[in-house]
């Protein structure tokens, strides 16, 4: 059986690879749609249709009445090594933000006593944060970390500092692995508001559970991040 790919994909592959290799470097303009319609020769419609997905994928940006040009390039979050979110940034060049939406001090729900170790009744922090990269959106961050362990954590700088580091720092609480799934998922209203996606855009949901060297889990986590600004990198290797 042999399946056609559609004109659009064709298309759309084609101006990505012009991207990906190079020849049009962050910050070019790409050429107006009347001129990809006399090159590839198809119609308009499906000249937009190639250059939307483009768009969304975040390989590419439109300003309004400029046109459209190359994006940079997404920042690789290696999902294999338990990194801090600032230490990510830092890593990329770019200088890593927090804003705090939100810190409630609230009883765990099952869910949490069961992942946390903890019982019924007792305290976790929910911390909601904004995450920037160059001042710019990047992730919403939900983090709950259980009160016994870190007393008094409200009163440190959630902005300036990397949580990790003050775990690590202020209460002898080092976090060195995790386990962590990651699924697609679209912008709901408030996720969309926070991180200036249009509602239903393309997110990735990470969902984290943090322990110390001894086995303590101290960290429950979900991270929505802007699908056009990063993408997530692991190493394989084959079983031994």
């Amino acid at each position: 059986m042999t399946v056609t790919v559609p004109l659009y994909i064709q298309i759309r592959e084609a101006l990505a690879e012009r991207i990906q290799s190079g020849e049009w470097p962050p910050g070019t303009r790409i050429p107006a749609e009347r001129e990809l319609v006399t090159e590839f020769g198809a119609s308009r419609g499906t000249i937009r249709q190639a250059i939307n997905d483009l768009v969304s994928k975040g390989l590419l940006r439109r300003v309004q009445g400029s046109g459209t040009y190359v994006a940079d390039p997404k920042v690789d979050v290696p999902a294999h090594l338990l990194l801090s979110f600032t230490e990510t940034m830092r890593r990329h060049g770019l200088e890593p933000g927090a804003q705090v939406l939100s810190v409630e001090t609230v009883p765990a729900s099952r869910k949490l006593c069961q992942l946390l170790n903890l019982s019924l009744g007792d305290q976790v922090y929910q911390i909601v944060r904004l995450r920037t990269g160059n001042n710019q959106p990047v992730a919403l961050e939900y983090s709950h970390f259980p009160v016994k362990l870190c007393p008094g954590l409200e009163r440190f700088d959630l902005q300036g500092r990397s949580i990790y580091r003050i775990l690590d720092e202020e209460y002898g609480l080092a976090l060195v692995r995790a386990e962590q799934t990651l699924e697609p998922t679209l912008a709901r209203r408030f996720e969309a508001e926070v991180l200036g996606v249009p509602e239903g855009a393309p997110l990735m949901l990470w969902e984290r559970l943090a322990f110390t060297s001894t086995g303590l889990p101290v960290e429950y986590a979900k991270d929505l991040y802007r699908g056009d600004r990063v993408r997530f990198r692991v190493m394989l290797h084959l079983p031994g």
